[in-house]
């Protein structure tokens, strides 16, 4: 058997080659809109008499809220001498996870092209290859399950903590307060519907790459024996 390289094209074009292409596009999106996000939001604060002042907040990826500074120590607003005030949560283990997850699909999605199209001719003659695709590929089907959960939950505790209401917990109700200017979180939401669209494609690209397994094969094989061994039925 040969195992040199040789450039074909033609497993793009079939559902193995393409889907991975699909893959390779999606998980570039998935970790590309979340990596380097930055956000600021502009508080007002309510100090009454017609007064008020403002706070700006930014916080950006990987979303580790807690070190984040809302307020310096000793600083004095409406009239009143603050501590040192930080926003609430950490949700940088679940977007960390989830762009881990992103970038390592990427890389596999390079690698099983490169195979697909280079090396088609070893892949195909040898067990190894095809089911060793299909369990990486029902893994990350699952990781992307997991990861898109986690960083879905994830998502919404930032939103609840750069909100009005986490805000003025954060504050400790020190003064009254209200966010005016939100950064928008367009793009991690977009994130989040990547990850469950990863999810379905490496789902379905699953059963295309468990049709090259020795398994299917050998399943096809026992039941074209069981056919013909039934024979032509009475007359």
């Amino acid at each position: 058997m040969q195992t040199g390289f040789r450039l074909n094209l033609s497993p793009v074009k079939e559902p193995l080659g393409f889907i991975k292409l699909v893959e390779w596009f999606a998980a570039m999106f998935a970790f590309g809109c979340c990596g380097g996000y930055s956000g600021r939001n502009v508080i007002s604060l309510l100090c009454g008499e017609g007064k008020n002042e403002t706070l700006n907040v930014t916080f950006t990826y990987p979303f580790r809220l807690n070190q984040v500074l809302l307020v310096e120590d000793n600083a004095t607003l409406c009239n009143r001498t603050m501590s040192a005030t930080h926003l609430m949560g950490d949700s940088s283990s679940s977007v960390e996870f989830f762009v881990a997850v992103a970038v390592l699909a990427f890389l596999y999605c390079m690698i099983a092209l490169l195979v697909y199209v280079g090396y088609m001719h070893v892949y195909r003659d040898s067990d190894f290859g095809p089911v060793f695709d299909f369990l990486v590929t029902a893994a990350f089907a699952f990781l992307w399950l997991v990861c898109s959960s986690a960083w879905a939950q994830g998502l919404q505790k930032v939103k609840h903590a750069t909100g009005t209401e986490g805000i003025c917990t954060s504050l400790k109700s020190q003064v009254n307060c209200e966010v005016t200017e939100f950064s928008s979180m367009r793009t991690l939401d977009i994130s989040v519907v990547f990850g469950f669209l990863n999810l379905i494609i490496w789902s379905g690209n699953a059963w295309f790459v468990y049709k090259e397994t020795c398994w299917h094969s050998q399943k096809r094989s026992s039941r074209q024996e069981a056919e013909r061994g039934r024979g032509p039925g009475p007359i």
